[in-house]
């Protein structure tokens, strides 16, 4: 069995990755997966949340900013994210602003609308998953 599997990682704006990982977790719709080299293949969608993997024995992690899905075989997996962002690309104070903001645009929506307030509810889960990993590389 092989020691790494290939990940890519593609949003509709960019290619993110497409590297040789010895682990890939991803935040499933129905929690988050575990995938080594030699998985069985899998077909899921993904939630907002923190992906990672590892590489060289160190962990990266990437914030998952929308839905998509995930295709695992033997050897690869292949991300599509509706939106996404690395780790080390994250600016800590921007996440921090973009979380104050969208706090209170939540609790201004709370009584007005219940869409509203579920797409505020996904917007604040983004940002603190942003500010999670962002946390990680300072």
């Amino acid at each position: 069995m092989a020691d790494t599997i290939r990940l890519e990682l593609v949003t509709p704006e960019r290619q993110l990755l497409s590297e040789d990982v010895e682990e890939v977790i991803v935040p499933g719709v129905e929690g988050d997966l575990g995938i080594l080299p030699g998985h069985a293949a899998l077909l899921s969608a993904l939630r907002v949340g923190e992906m990672a993997y590892r590489k060289g024995g160190q962990l990266e992690y990437i914030a998952i900013e929308g839905g998509g899905l995930i295709e695992v075989s033997a050897d690869k997996v292949i991300v599509l994210a509706d939106a996404a962002e690395l780790g080390r690309e994250i600016n800590l104070e921007e996440a921090i602003e973009r979380k104050l903001n969208a706090e209170k645009a939540l609790k201004d929506e709370r009584q007005q609308d219940a869409e509203n307030f579920r797409n505020m509810e996904v917007k604040l889960k983004v940002e603190l998953t942003r500010i999670d990993i962002a946390e990680r590389y300072k």
